[in-house]
């Protein structure tokens, strides 16, 4: 490193250009501009933090001002832009060591070492932070006095290649710690602006641990901008329900009272504060297909970002804030990906939402179902991605069921009122839950008292593809394989049905197959149709009716698989058609009933015939034979 020195102080060279260090930093490290005062604040705020912990064996360093602050000010004619403390302080050493890090370090090291993916480290080891000022300053002047010390220093330079120091008289300099001040850029100028100042304090660092205070220009005294204290930091007993609701609001952005806080603080491993929300409404964005999380992330009270993942996307509708004491502050967003640590805290904080949820559920039914109604959808996508939690969801999921007559059921109240000889927990996909109770495929199952889920999200075609079962029993579609219902009684007050002879009914399915050929891959009797004739499933192995439509609809099924077309031989249609079978003859009756029935199948299935114009045909011809009878 080379330098100067003359009677005013020390010049001294930067090892490599400063300006593409600034320019990797402004572009690889920080998305905007407004961070730069985020820096400044949080450097100042450790400032004070480390005399706080100083002045515990050195009450003395504290003299006559115990009380921390950052205090900013502005001269908006000026062009200029101050960060002043209390705290520690710095003498030249520590100004050269604090502030030339970079210089001292070696930017080509910095630049080598981002370059191979070390920069979570080397950021902060680097200082970083401080030179994110150069982003809206031509240049920067830093006077700082180190508490307890004699003389002060200060600290100057336009970000070109070198920085200067000399010292400073003590009326010109603080009675202790370091005052930041930034002249800015033309492009930065609105950072001299009141409003402006309020704005980023309010987004990035209004919960400091050091009170912030804005001088007023106009000599009217000063405005408090943040009070040092952070509410997710204050114990549950601390906090007052009016203090919740005003956080919720600002965090949320919404007018609802939050449903569920959950406000704790972890220590261990890792050390972090909680307070989440759960909404009682939806955001506008629930359903936004980035499905994007709306956590605020801190490190030690300071502001990071509300992009980082923190909770899994079936979470996304909580709002709050984590703040982490582990985690680095310069983290940019490619580094908040794959971080090991809050990786960690968003494991914890996952599992410790759904025991909240599970705690809510059995003291407050009532708001849990209102959390549920708003947020089901979303906490079941959670069943399909989240293996590792999906039995902790199976606890608060909650179901419509063709026996809850509108209520929501939870899976253990399903397995407590399971049949005699139910081995299988029965469900229903469907657009809508009045469509599924007017589907012909639960009819059996209603007849032998055996309860069904109604499921009409989306999702649900998904999950229950993948789920293995809750407590030993398989989910099971109404829609897909054999109904092996025999084994379970008939419910009390249920009638015996006088259903046509098995060989009978064989005979007439034969003919119905070779009728429709490859448009069905078998035609058989049912066991789960009472009153409706004939009803379309999916084969053993075989994709669920509705689930094939999903696909399809989103072309990620090209070809759909022929179905099962199953009669009811109780019906007494199909009793008459299946006498015409056995007797033979009657071909032509046969076919015409077999493309009819299969075209009604498929028009309760919710799709129309397959040759809509050949239907109709076959529908007139039959009625002109029936008036012709």
């Amino acid at each position: 490193m080379a330098d100067s020195t003359t009677a005013s102080g020390e010049t001294l060279n930067f090892e490599a250009e400063v300006t593409q260090l600034l320019q990797l930093m402004v572009h690889a490290v920080y998305s905007n501009r407004d961070v730069f005062l985020r820096e400044l604040i949080s450097n100042a705020a450790d400032a004070c933090e480390k005399l706080r912990m100083r002045a515990l064996q050195q009450s003395d360093l504290l003299g006559d001002d115990p009380d921390f602050k950052i205090v900013l000010s502005a001269d908006k004619s000026g062009g200029t832009l101050t960060v002043a403390d209390n705290g520690i302080g710095m003498d030249r050493t520590e100004m050269v060591e604090n502030l030339g890090t970079i210089a001292r370090s070696g930017t080509r090291a910095f630049l080598e070492g981002l370059a191979g993916g070390d920069g979570a480290a080397l950021i902060g080891q680097f200082g970083v932070g401080f030179y994110s000022a150069f982003m809206v300053a031509s240049s920067v002047d830093v006077v700082s006095r180190q508490a307890g010390a004699t003389e002060a220093w200060r600290w100057w330079s336009d970000g070109t290649g070198e920085f200067h120091i000399e010292p400073v008289p003590l009326d010109k300099a603080p009675a202790r710690g370091t005052r930041v001040t930034l002249t800015l850029n033309d492009d930065s100028k609105a950072y001299a602006e009141q409003e402006t100042i309020e704005r980023v304090v309010a987004e990035y660092s209004a919960h400091v641990p050091v009170p912030i205070v804005l001088e007023l220009g106009d000599g009217t005294g000063e405005k408090t901008l943040a009070d040092g204290g952070a509410l997710w930091r204050k114990s549950r007993s601390e906090a007052e329900e009016s203090e919740y609701a005003e956080f919720y609001g600002h965090v949320s952005g919404q007018y609802d009272e939050p449903a569920l806080t959950v406000h704790y603080k972890a220590e261990g491993r890792h050390e972090y504060a909680v307070l989440l929300f759960v909404p009682s409404m939806k955001p506008f964005d629930l359903f936004d297909p980035a499905r994007l999380g709306r956590i605020k992330l801190y490190v030690r009270r300071v502001y990071i970002t509300d992009e980082a993942q923190v909770l899994p996307p079936w979470l996304r509708f909580v709002r709050g804030v984590v703040d982490s004491e582990d985690l680095p502050l310069n983290l940019s967003r490619e580094m908040l990906q794959k971080n090991p640590i809050l990786e960690a805290i968003g494991r914890g904080v996952t599992s410790r939402i759904l025991s909240e949820l599970d705690k809510l559920a059995e003291a407050d039914r009532q708001r849990f179902e209102k959390v549920w109604d708003a947020f089901g959808a979303v906490i079941k996508e959670g069943l399909y991605e989240d293996v590792e939690r999906r039995d902790a969801i199976y606890k608060i999921a909650r179901f419509k069921t063709t026996k809850s007559e509108g209520a929501w059921r939870g899976l253990a109240d399903y397995v407590g009122d399971l049949r005699p000889n139910q081995t299988a927990i029965y469900y229903a996909l469907g657009d809508d839950q009045k469509k599924i109770l007017e589907s012909p495929h639960i009819e059996g199952f209603a007849r032998r008292g055996i309860e069904v889920l109604l499921l009409s999200d989306p999702v649900d075609a998904f999950w229950v593809k993948t789920a293995l079962g809750y407590d030993g029993k398989p989910f099971q579609s109404v829609t897909q394989g054999a109904a092996d219902l025999e084994k379970v009684p008939v419910a009390e007050g249920e009638a015996d049905v006088d259903a046509a002879p098995d060989s009978a009914v064989g005979t007439l399915a034969a003919l119905f197959k070779q009728t429709l050929g490859d448009r069905v891959s078998e035609v058989r009797a049912s066991t789960r149709l009472t009153t409706s004739m004939v009803c379309l499933v999916a084969g053993e192995t075989g994709m669920d009716r509705q689930l094939e439509k999903i696909l399809a609809a989103n072309e990620q099924a090209s070809v759909k698989g022929a179905p099962v077309l199953e009669l009811n031989p109780g019906h007494a249609l199909i009793k008459g058609l299946a006498d015409k079978a056995v007797a033979g003859g009657h071909v032509e009756a046969l076919e015409d009933a077999a493309i009819l029935l299969f075209g009604e199948a498929r028009i309760l299935d919710g799709d129309p015939p397959d040759d809509p114009a050949d239907h109709a045909a076959r529908v007139g011809r039959l009625l002109v034979n029936a008036m012709a009878g």
